[in-house]
């Protein structure tokens, strides 16, 4: 059976389009002089790989309204990329990642240029302020790509509002991300710890992920507006789901299928469905251990196996997992819901993208 995402060729043509989008850029930049290479070669690098699934999400929500596809949705489709790129770039900072998809971070990258070359002043620090730049070029592509589409300006206009809200609210959950593993969950109960979590989940992952991607292009196509509540409902669970299935991977996943380290995320101290599982089921000695190893930034092999036993015999693991089977089931229905109103190929595809975003093991 064909890959979801590889339909219509949509994976390849959005790796063309991407690519021809940073020649271009990268003229436009040329005129400053030759000296870019730092700035624009992780860009390019970052933009190289990925699933494409929220290019494939705003292109499926466009075709659901039926008819052709138009000239210029694969370029709408590839702002949803560099959104995501722009996202990466800032977030590894932000979390102090050391690689990306099996590759150094762009931060890491950049300081490990500045430290070869011998350059004056802290190569961290360098590295920083250069992925910063970078994830910023690419919220300004994003903006670029949607408003050069050459879609239809009605429908764009259509959709400006939700492409607007997921940029706005998609900084606000990096903050909330950052605010929860900061402030911890000291004086929290469990339901309280979940919803914490589940909050971060909406706004870092759920929405930018599939609901924002999918509503953009649906409502730039003109899908009937009696189905995009259910199309919201569909993006909102299954975005949950697919947040859900990447913590069980930033905790128990291969390095060479995820491309992070093992255990990345409770090095970061992340506070996570899994994590308030953990708790809520971990007796005294437990509840010491996680609170003495989440969040170490040394954290070596021993710690994470520690973590990891302390997370599988606690029933956290098998928690998560029943959230996810739920959350794809509502997904599944709210697509039932929205169907009837839908182009038939469009919805058969949203429908098999829930497994590719439920069942996957990067």
């Amino acid at each position: 059976m064909t890959d979801p995402l590889d339909r219509e060729s949509l994976r390849a043509r959005v790796a063309t389009a991407i690519a021809a989008e940073l020649d271009t850029q990268e003229r436009v930049l040329a005129e400053l002089g030759t000296d870019l290479a730092p700035l624009l070669d992780p860009i390019r690098a970052l933009l190289t790989g990925g699933k494409r699934l929220r290019a494939a999400f705003a292109y499926w929500g466009y075709r659901a309204a039926g008819g052709p596809e138009p000239a210029g949705l694969v370029r709408l489709a590839c702002a949803m990329e560099f959104f995501q790129a722009a996202a990466l770039l800032h977030d590894d900072v932000m979390d102090g990642s050391d690689t990306r998809r099996g590759m150094p971070s762009a931060h890491r990258a950049v300081a490990a240029l500045h430290g070869a070359r011998g350059w004056s002043g802290d190569p961290d620090r360098f590295g920083e302020a250069s992925a910063i730049l970078a994830g910023d070029l690419c919220l300004q592509w994003t903006d670029e790509l949607y408003a050069t589409s050459g879609l239809d300006p009605v429908g764009l206009a259509a959709a400006r509002g939700t492409f607007d809200r997921m940029r706005t609210q998609l900084m606000g959950g990096q903050f909330l991300d950052l605010l929860e593993s900061a402030r911890g969950w000291a004086g929290l109960d469990t339901a309280e710890r979940l919803a914490s979590a589940r909050r971060v989940i909406r706004f870092k992952s759920a929405k930018y992920t599939i609901e924002a991607p999918l509503l953009v292009g649906a409502l730039a196509g003109g899908v009937p507006e009696a189905a995009l509540p259910a199309l919201s409902d569909y993006g909102l669970a299954l975005g949950e789901a697919f947040q859900l299935r990447d913590d069980l991977l930033g905790v128990f996943g291969s390095p060479q299928q995820t491309g992070k380290p093992a255990g990345d995320d409770l090095r970061e101290g992340k506070r996570t469905v899994l994590l308030a599982y953990a708790l809520d089921a971990a007796d005294a000695e437990a509840t010491e251990t996680i609170g003495a190893l989440v969040g170490r930034a040394d954290l070596g092999t021993e710690g994470v196996e520690q973590l990891r036993a302390i997370l599988a015999r606690g029933g956290a693991v098998d928690r998560v997992e029943a959230d996810i089977a739920s959350l794809a089931a509502a997904a599944r229905s709210a697509l039932a819901v929205a169907a009837p109103a839908l182009d038939p190929t469009a919805a058969l595809v949203l429908g098999e993208l829930v497994e590719v975003c439920t069942a996957r093991d990067s």
